[in-house]
């Protein structure tokens, strides 16, 4: 198989396959404030649950396909320290959100985003979008604006479009994606076993390992197939070239999930201005397998 046809395969494999020590998901170690209300309420009625914690400048964490809010936990236990707020998001259908039979498109998914910041009356936020984050942060700013929003950070996106078309000749054969989705839906639970060692490192412990795989599989199945046909699906690229706010991107040379050529690159030249950071050796989950850079990078851009 040549390095082509490694990355088109490879491109919507799994989304999303590291996280933090099981041990602190519960993020206990906060005393920076009380939880706030844990629930927000979507357009159509549906209940999105949200972590809210600390005090200060918001960032606004939006998490990879099939995981949630619980992710970010040790993310938020360093963030707070440093006098920021903390605002996790589940996706609708994902952790302890509601799961209704549809809105898993861009734009519904966008306007659950909106809700969370009208609803917190979130400002002068940074919106970090990891994965199908990217996606979600993108819609939100250009489908409501950035009045609320003071710079993006996009973590190992799946921006700005992985399927192929006549004008995207270098993307993922529909072909290839629908053989994905097929595979997931008659054995999600070997599906993630095949496809889980290419997004985390070497020495990522049998713990973590196990404890993401229990969070990919307590999700319905139905929501993240429809949430894959999105990722698929969603052409950001005009909507990349219209943002005009200040842009960081941080992403593995070794990401299998979607390969920098095909996304963090193609993101990089769309949005005027925006920087991207490559991580040596990191794959889809530099989150959590370069958990300290990715936090310091993270800062830094907050306070430059």
């Amino acid at each position: 198989m040549n390095r082509r046809q490694i990355l088109q395969t490879a491109a919507l494999g799994a989304v999303g396959a590291a996280a933090q020590s099981a041990t602190s998901q519960g993020v206990t170690s906060l005393t920076a404030s009380a939880e706030r209300k844990s629930f927000v309420t979507a357009q159509d009625g549906t209940k999105l649950y949200v972590q809210d914690w600390g005090t200060g400048r918001p960032v606004v964490l939006l998490a990879a396909w099939a995981l949630h809010s619980t992710i970010w936990g040790e993310h938020i236990a360093d963030l707070t320290t440093r006098g920021l707020r903390c605002v996790a998001l589940d996706r609708r259908g994902h952790g302890r959100s509601e799961a209704p039979s549809g809105g898993y498109d861009a734009d519904t998914l966008a306007d659950d985003v909106a809700a969370l910041f009208e609803e917190r009356d979130l400002r002068d936020a940074v919106l970090v979008g990891y994965s199908m984050g990217s996606i979600e942060a993108v819609r939100y700013l250009t489908r409501h604006g950035t009045r609320r929003v003071a710079k993006l950070v996009l973590a190992a996106p799946t921006t700005p479009f992985l399927t192929r078309t006549g004008d995207n000749p270098d993307a993922v054969p529909a072909a290839a994606i629908e053989a994905q989705n097929d595979a997931i839906a008659k054995d999600f639970a070997k599906w993630i076993a095949e496809n889980e060692p290419p997004f985390v490192m070497p020495d990522t412990v049998p713990e973590t390992r196990a404890w993401i795989k229990a969070m990919m599989l307590s999700a319905p199945l139905a929501a993240l197939l429809a949430c894959r046909r999105t990722i698929a699906a969603t052409d950001t690229r005009v909507e990349l070239a219209r943002l005009d706010l200040p842009t960081l991107i941080l992403q593995g040379n070794k990401d299998a999930s979607a390969p920098l050529p095909l996304t963090g690159v193609k993101t990089a030249k769309l949005i005027t201005g925006s920087r991207l950071v490559v991580y040596e050796g990191a794959p889809h989950g530099l989150v959590f397998t370069h958990r300290e850079r990715f936090l310091n990078d993270v800062s830094a851009f907050i306070a430059a």
